[in-house]
């Protein structure tokens, strides 16, 4: 049997030695045109030569921004102080002069305890008071002819001094009869019945001084070393009430479950409208301080794991600038590490390396957005 060479063996055979020449000299013959400008690089060495082109990166100069930050703090209200308004002496109580919800001012009378026995006390003072004066005022008048001796003289001085003792003493037991207030404030419970019996150190009425309020609240351990007593803080209530006020009080040690400070808030409270133990939160104002705003795309991780972001020096060689977060907002992140002026990589950051040389161009449209 006698095989035939068709046309279509012959054109497969021309194509097959085509490509084999192509790809044995690296030269692409078009239209029947090779390469006659002389020397032909092969692939491998075209690509070698194009790797010695430097990569462009984009960059934005950066400056510092004024950064105003607070510290956000939840807590509660809490009164000034709690007084509770003590009996000084034994009895039982006849009046008292006040009601709960009551302001009052110091120095009012609050309640008033029976006298019982110490009128007749008093009146038994007086006349031993009497009878001491008669008697050295007699004995002196003999002392002084030589009818009494000098020793009876002291003693009738001593039992007159003890008889002025006496009615001192006297005096002030009837005086401790009513009671008064020893601070201004509103009355609550715990309050006296007329009728109560009062020890010594019985609570007569209890008062609570709210003028000014305080706002007590826990700072955590990574924001106590930025506030400082007097600064100023903004205080709202859950009822929705805002009111400013001043860091008056700073804990020097933490909680040891929760690794907080306490802190106090003082609130002007002159009309009383700001009620003890209401939940509130407090924005405590620290001061402005410079601060650079980044893109989150402009930041990344070094090998070590550090955060920070590629900068250009001088010669346009790329270099790691570590950066702290301060914090994050919608318009980005404020940090603080770089200088002012710095150029860092906006956009090719990730294709470039510490140490390399690149090709720095303005990102004029992002350095507009950061500048505003």
């Amino acid at each position: 049997m006698t095989f035939r060479i068709k046309g279509s063996h012959i054109v497969a055979l021309a194509i097959c030695a085509g490509i084999g020449g192509w790809m044995y000299n690296g030269e692409l013959i078009t239209s029947g045109q090779g390469d006659t400008s002389g020397e032909i690089k092969t692939i491998a060495e075209r690509g070698e030569a194009n790797a010695n082109d430097l990569f462009k990166v984009r960059y934005v100069a950066l400056y510092p921004e004024l950064r105003s930050e607070r510290i956000h703090v939840r807590g509660r209200t809490k009164a000034n102080a709690i007084i509770t308004i003590r009996s000084e002496t034994v009895g039982i109580v006849k009046q008292r002069l006040v009601n709960k919800g009551q302001h009052i001012n110091r120095g009012d009378l609050v309640c008033v305890i029976e006298l019982g026995a110490r009128e007749a006390k008093l009146a038994q003072a007086k006349a031993q008071l009497a009878q001491a004066e008669g008697d050295h005022a007699a004995n002196s008048s003999l002392a002084k002819r030589g009818y009494a001796s000098k020793t009876k003289l002291n003693q009738m001085k001593f039992a007159l001094d003890a008889a002025k003792a006496g009615l001192i003493q006297a005096e002030i037991n009837i005086a401790r009869t009513e009671i008064r207030a020893n601070a201004s404030g509103i009355v609550q419970d715990p309050i006296v019945e007329v009728g109560e019996m009062l020890t010594i150190g019985g609570a007569c009425i209890t008062l609570i001084d709210n003028n000014p309020m305080l706002f007590v609240g826990q700072v955590s351990e990574r924001d106590i070393g930025k506030i400082k007593l007097g600064m100023k803080a903004n205080v709202e209530l859950v009822s929705g009430e805002k009111v400013s006020g001043e860091l008056r009080y700073i804990a020097s040690s933490a909680d040891a479950q929760t690794r907080t400070f306490e802190i106090e808030i003082e609130l002007p409270n002159a009309d009383n409208a700001i009620r003890d133990g209401l939940t509130a939160s407090a924005k405590v104002e620290l001061p402005p301080e410079p601060a650079y705003r980044l893109s989150p795309s402009w930041i990344g991780l070094a090998d070590s794991g550090e955060i920070g972001i590629s900068a250009l020096n001088d010669d346009n060689t790329v270099r790691f600038v570590p950066v702290k977060i301060l914090a994050r907002t919608k318009e980005g992140f404020w940090v603080s590490g770089p200088t002012e002026g710095m150029r860092i990589i906006s956009l090719g950051r990730e294709y470039v390396g510490d140490g390399e040389k690149v090709i720095p161009v303005p990102d004029q449209l992002v350095s507009a957005e950061v500048q505003q």
